[in-house]
C-alpha cells in the first residue's frame, strides 16, 4: 500500500499472551493516488465505512434477527480444482441445480490436485469480472487461496483502476483429515469418522468369526491421525491404533508383534487401525519414495496397510509358527464418496453463510470456521502457518490408550521430547496456567 494509515490492520499482543488481530478488509487494501478529489474520497468513505441495515431484515425467516452479521468489534479466543478458473468450463449454480447436492457425495464442480497456474487463474477472474471468489478445500487448497489473495492485493496496490474492485477471496475449510489449525473442526470430518467406524465394525466381525483373527483397517491421515483416533474411540472394538504422530516399532519387547501375540492369546482376535501416514519411516529404502511428490507437493506415501499386513503374516508364520487369519480393509474411497451426515450438513450451511456475510461486509483473505465454539473470520496467513496434529501427550490420546489398552510404544525419553515439540503457544488462563506456570492457586486442574 501507499502511506500507512490509521485504518491499517492492527495486531495487538496482551501481556498474558493473547493476540488480537484484524481480518483484512478492503478499506485496508485499497490505496488511492494523492490527487484524488474530495468527492471521490467521500464516495469511497461512504462505500467502505458506512453501515447499512441488514438486507435480510424483511425476510420472514430472519425477522427475529436484530443485529449486524459482522461487527467491527467481533472477537474470538484462539487456540493455539483450480484449473476450472481458466478452463472456461463454468457451471451456473441456480437454486434448481444445487437443490439436492447436499445429499450427494463427491463434488459437482470437479476436483484436482495441485499443478495450477496462479496468473491464469487471476487473469481469468479479472476477464470475467468476478469480484468474489469462494474456495473450498484443505491444506493444499488454502495455500493456493492465499497466493490468489496476494495476487489480488498486489493488483489493488498497483493503482490499476480496472481491477481495484476485484479480489475478494475467502475459503471454506473442507478436509476430512481435520488438519487445519486454529478452527475447532473441519467440514467433512464427522462424516468420515462415522463411515470409518462402519469399516472398523466390519473388521471386528471378521476377526471374531475365526480363530486368531486379525482385522486391519487403514484410514486416511497423511500427517494427522484424527480420523483414526476418533473412529477408534467411537468404535470401542479397536485393540491398537497407529497414527503418524506416535512412533511405533515392530519387533522386540514392547513392540507391536509382541502386543498382537498377547491380545490373540487373551481374546482370540484383535482389531488394528492404522492411519495412512503412520509407520512410513519403517518401510525399507527399496519401498520408500523419499524424494517423490504428488502434484500438490506432498510426499508420496507407500501403502503402509499392505506392508504391515505382510509383515504381520510373515512374523507369525515364519518366526512364531503361529497360525493367524488377517483380513485387510481399505475403505478410503468409500469414505471419500459418501454424502455428508446431518452434523456436517448443518456445519457446511453455517460455513457458507459466514463466508458470504464476510465477503459482503468487505472482508477478504480470510477463512471461516468455529474457534472455541464461535464462528470466526481468520486471516489466511494464520491458517497456513502450521498443521493441526494429534498431541500424543494430551488427554485425548491418553483416553485412546485407555480404551484400547495398547502400549504407547514410547520410552520416557520419547515422551519428554514429544512434550517439547508439542509445547503450545501462550494461552490465556488455560486451566489456571500461563505457559505452564500456575497463576491462581484456587483453580482446580
Amino acid at each position: 500500500m501507499g502511506q500507512e494509515s490509521d485504518s491499517a490492520p492492527k495486531i495487538v499482543t496482551g501481556e498474558f499472551g493473547y493476540t488480537l488481530e484484524d481480518v483484512p478488509h478492503f478499506a485496508f487494501l485499497i490505496s488511492l493516488p494523492g490527487n484524488v478529489t474530495l468527492l471521490c474520497f467521500i464516495l469511497l468513505w461512504r462505500c467502505l465505512f458506512l453501515t447499512y441495515p441488514n438486507p435480510l431484515q424483511d425476510n420472514p425467516a430472519y425477522s427475529a434477527v436484530r443485529q449486524y452479521f459482522v461487527d467491527l468489534d467481533d472477537t474470538v479466543a484462539q487456540k493455539g480444482g483450480y484449473r476450472g478458473f481458466y478452463s472456461k468450463n463454468t457451471i451456473p449454480l441456480t437454486p434448481n441445480t444445487v437443490n439436492d447436492i447436499h445429499k450427494r457425495g463427491g463434488t459437482v464442480l470437479g476436483t484436482s490436485r495441485g499443478g495450477h497456474a496462479t496468473k491464469k487463474i487471476v487473469d481469468s477472474i479479472q476477464d470475467r469480472g468476478i469480484n468474489q471468489v469462494y474456495i473450498i478445500g484443505g491444506d493444499g487448497t488454502q495455500k493456493g487461496a492465499a497466493v490468489i489473495f496476494e495476487s489480488f492485493e498486489l493488483i489493488s496496490n498497483s493503482g490499476n483502476q480496472k481491477t481495484r474492485s476485484q479480489g475478494c477471496s475467502c475459503r471454506n475449510p473442507k478436509t476430512i483429515d481435520n488438519d487445519i489449525p486454529v478452527i475447532d473442526k473441519s467440514f467433512g470430518f464427522d462424516s468420515a469418522v462415522e463411515e470409518a467406524e462402519r469399516a472398523i465394525t466390519a473388521a471386528h466381525v471378521e476377526a471374531t468369526s475365526i480363530e486368531n483373527g486379525i482385522g486391519l483397517v487403514k484410514l486416511m491421515g497423511r500427517y494427522s491421525g484424527f480420523i483414526a483416533m476418533y473412529a477408534t474411540l467411537a468404535s470401542r472394538d479397536v485393540d491398537c491404533c497407529l497414527i503418524p504422530e506416535s512412533p511405533f516399532y515392530l519387533e522386540g519387547p514392547g513392540g507391536l508383534f509382541e502386543y498382537i501375540e498377547k491380545r490373540l492369546k487373551e481374546n482370540g482376535h484383535m482389531v488394528i487401525v492404522i492411519a495412512e501416514g503412520a509407520g512410513q519411516e519403517l518401510l525399507s529404502d527399496s519401498l520408500r519414495s523419499a524424494n517423490q511428490q504428488d502434484a500438490s507437493g506432498n510426499k508420496l506415501l507407500q501403502d503402509v496397510g499392505l506392508w504391515i499386513s505382510q509383515r504381520i503374516k510373515d512374523h507369525f508364520s515364519k518366526q512364531r509358527k503361529m497360525a493367524i487369519n488377517l483380513k485387510y480393509i481399505d475403505p478410503t474411497y468409500m469414505i471419500r464418496a459418501i454424502p455428508s451426515n446431518a452434523s456436517d450438513n448443518v456445519y457446511c450451511t453455517l460455513l457458507a453463510q459466514s463466508a458470504v456475510h464476510g465477503a459482503m461486509a468487505g472482508y477478504t483473505g480470510f477463512t471461516v470456521g468455529p474457534v472455541n465454539g464461535r464462528h470466526a473470520y481468520i486471516p489466511f496467513h494464520t491458517i497456513n502457518e502450521s498443521r493441526n496434529k494429534v498431541v500424543i501427550t494430551d488427554r485425548m490420546w491418553a483416553r485412546l490408550l485407555s480404551s484400547t489398552n495398547q502400549p504407547s510404544f514410547l520410552s520416557p525419553k520419547d515422551v519428554i521430547e514429544a512434550s517439547k515439540r508439542e509445547k503450545a503457544p501462550s494461552v490465556l488462563l488455560e486451566n489456571g496456567f500461563v505457559d505452564g506456570e500456575r497463576i491462581n492457586k484456587d483453580v482446580a486442574c
